[in-house]
């Protein structure tokens, strides 16, 4: 970076900034939309920082991690900001600063040979592991693999580092099926009984041997596409058995009883965001990567597929712009470096500070969509003609199923005439109900998730952070956000997203 912002830098006094400067810190999951964006703010904002190592797992497209990096994270839209800004400084911090590491998390040792994993070991002074499947029904064997299992690789590291910091990206939703106010504290499972340890974590040891001896017994009895669908259902009714409503959020609670446990004494921050969307300012208002959880349906609704969901209007809908999911994660790293080894639990979130309703997120975006469509032309092929209504889960069913069999029969008729192409109206009807099951718990909140600990960690760290930094859900402007900004992003980004850059090494650009 220049001299000029390093010296801007020093003049504003963050803690942040000067916590930061000169460390190294390991991150996990930059793959993904929320890693993007962190490494993409670290890089921006703390010019200083020693390094950033990058765990990469190789795919065939690009076994290498510093291929991968290059090919598929550095020329991501999220960089448009710092290119635009300082194109070669840059290209230089990358170059220097960014150290790509090939490797796997849910294997031993990072999939490392062992010289290789200490050599590592002893290059970094904090870990962040976003690495997860988000797959709301995934299957069992896979969630476990990544969202609960990994973590003792990260442990591993953790303790052959010297005991460094453990920064833990969770979710919100581990709170599971329980209702009220959800605290930044170890969540109680609303299902069957776990015990809890003296300590406050949960004791899990024993129900994941359970959970793997019932995987196994599915694995000797099918394989193929049967298989793949019996471990998705395993999931999804251990996961309602205990307490969750799928397999994601209860392997992540598993994680964190998993990290309680093995890091007792140790430094480790857990960060739970609720429902991730596209940024407020940071890279660019509205930037995002992919279709998330509300996007699905809004998708859904403006290509014509469905008009009717089961929601509660009046419930509080927890969304939460991912810049400030990045800014949370950065602040949770500069005072886990700067203060004594603890456990803290943060949640980055909406709902407490800043609610908004389901019935209110709706009425925005319908609004939006009844005057000014046309500038969505990625989302809006056309008007909608039909409005989306969110109805009580009972006389959702009711509605689907009556409306099915009249046209399951209108279908079969049609087959036996010869016509072959499905009716457009089941097909819908189809889409519907698939969104219901994966995302219908989220549209039905009977919960409020609270952050007074993290809106108390940014006010610790000072008015300059807090702007630098910012995390607080009051900076949200609901109907500007939704109407303006997530739509635009939506159509700008999630549905036209592709390379802008090609990021040659350093050597390959002096050749040239």
């Amino acid at each position: 970076m220049t001299e000029h912002q390093k010296i801007e830098f020093g003049e504003s006094q963050s803690k942040v900034a000067a916590q930061l400067s000169g460390k190294r810190v390991l991150i996990t999951g930059t793959t993904g939309f929320l890693g993007k964006v962190v490494l993409e703010k670290l890089i921006r904002a703390v010019p200083d920082i020693g390094g950033i190592y990058l765990l990469i797992r190789g795919n065939k497209r690009h076994p290498d991690a510093r291929e991968r990096f290059l090919n598929e994270i550095a020329c991501s839209s999220v960089f448009e900001r710092l290119r635009s800004e300082n194109g070669e400084d840059f290209d230089e911090f990358v170059d220097e600063r960014v150290v790509c590491v090939t490797g796997e998390v849910t294997e031993t040792q990072f999939g490392l040979s062992p010289e290789a994993f200490q050599a590592l070991a002893g290059k970094v002074d904090a870990i962040i592991n976003s690495a997860a499947s988000v797959n709301f029904r995934e299957e069992l064997d896979k969630a476990l693999a990544i969202n609960t299992l990994s973590l003792n690789s990260i442990v591993d590291f953790a303790a052959a580092a010297g005991d460094i910091p453990v920064i833990q990206v969770s979710t919100c939703y581990v709170n599971g099926m329980n209702s009220g106010m959800a605290e930044e504290t170890v969540v109680q499972p609303a299902g069957a009984d776990i015990p809890r340890s003296e300590q406050g974590y949960y004791e899990i040891d024993e129900l994941i041997r359970l959970l793997d001896d019932k995987v196994a017994d599915v694995r000797s009895r099918y394989s193929g596409k049967v298989l793949e669908k019996k471990l998705v259902d395993l999931g999804i009714r251990e996961a309602n058995h205990y307490g969750w409503s799928d397999t994601y959020t209860f392997t992540k609670w598993l994680g964190e009883q998993l990290l309680l446990k093995s890091l007792a004494g140790k430094s480790l921050t857990i960060l739970r965001p609720s429902i991730i969307e596209s940024a407020l300012e940071e890279p660019a208002p509205g930037w995002i990567e992919g279709v998330k959880v509300a996007d699905a349906i809004i998708l859904a609704y403006a290509r014509g597929k469905v008009t009717v969901f089961p929601g509660k209007r009046s419930g509080i809908i927890d969304v939460i712009p991912v810049d400030l999911v990045g800014n949370s994660i950065i602040l949770s790293l500069a005072e886990a470096l700067a203060e004594p080894a603890e456990h803290r639990i943060y949640q980055c979130c909406s709902g407490s500070r800043n609610p908004i309703s389901l019935g209110e997120f709706i009425d925005h975006l319908m609004e939006e969509a009844r005057v000014n469509y046309a500038a969505y032309d990625q989302l809006f092929y056309r008007k909608p003609s039909k409005p989306f209504i969110a109805i009580d889960r009972t006389l959702f069913n009711t509605l689907i199923s009556g409306a099915r069999m009249p046209l399951s029969l209108a279908s079969r008729a049609l087959k036996l005439v010869g016509q072959t192409r499905e009716l457009k109206l089941l097909k819908n009807l189809d889409t519907t109900q698939s969104l219901a099951t994966i995302f219908g718990f989220y549209t039905a909140p009977d919960y409020i998730f609270r952050n007074d600990k993290l809106l108390a960690l940014a006010e610790r760290m000072g008015a300059v952070d807090e702007t630098l930094f910012p995390v607080d859900s009051a900076l949200i402007d609901w109907e500007r956000y939704l109407r303006k900004t997530h739509l635009a992003g939506l159509n700008k980004y999630a549905l036209k997203e592709r390379k802008l850059y090609s990021l040659k090494s350093r050597k390959a650009r002096k050749a040239a």
